[in-house]
């Protein structure tokens, strides 16, 4: 038998939440609380399976929740319930040790399969949460990949983005043009691009020069 803690501030939510659960015959409420505190004491008492947290309650929130359930170095899997899905709110979540996060919208169509996959091991987000993860994902490497580029590198896509020709990069740097199109190769290697465009739209967003 599996047991999942319910915890949330809301009776209403609370005892649909435990109608979903109890439907399941292989699945039992290991407890029901009405604030975070509450939540990670019965979580040392009854050992559940997963931990139903919502992520604004009072005392302790959801996300301290998941970060105790860490420290105790207890086995439970947290799922964070939540009206909002703000790119800080998931990376919050992410920090605090969370793998799985469903909007309250979706708990009637998701709450079955999200709890599912964390007894099973697995992460589980929805798309939409999907989708807000990979773009960040990707800005934070295109981020990363900007921070690798020496200060040559930067100077070179730089004036690149200003215009200015590999011969005349060369006399300003006082480079050989050989090794300004080195620069200039590695640069492009490290961002993932492959045209002088991309370069230019990147030294805008980063700045460098004005639009």
């Amino acid at each position: 038998m599996k047991r999942i803690l319910i915890a949330d501030d809301h009776e209403v939510v609370r005892s649909g939440l435990r109608a979903i659960i109890e439907a399941r015959s292989n699945w039992a409420v290991a407890g029901e609380a009405s604030d975070g505190e509450q939540a990670i004491t019965l979580a040392l008492d009854t050992r559940p399976d997963v931990i139903i947290a919502d992520y604004s309650m009072p005392v302790v929130s959801g996300l301290e929740v998941s970060r105790r359930v860490k420290v105790l170095q207890l086995r439970s899997e947290v799922l964070i319930l939540t009206m909002h899905e703000s790119d800080e709110l998931l990376t919050e979540a992410l920090l605090a040790g969370v793998r799985g996060f469903l909007l309250k919208s979706d708990a009637k169509r998701h709450l079955v399969s999200a709890i599912e996959a964390l007894l099973e091991g697995r992460p589980y987000f929805t798309s939409v949460v999907l989708e807000k993860l990979l773009v960040n994902y990707q800005l934070n490497k295109q981020n990363r990949s900007g921070m690798l580029l020496t200060a040559r590198e930067q100077n070179v896509v730089q004036l690149i983005a200003e215009g200015h020709t590999n011969k005349v990069i060369s006399s300003m740097l006082k480079l050989s043009v050989k090794t300004v199109e080195t620069h200039r190769a590695s640069a492009m290697r490290k961002l993932g691009m492959s045209s002088t465009a991309e370069l230019v739209r990147y030294a805008i967003r980063k700045r460098l020069v004005s639009p």
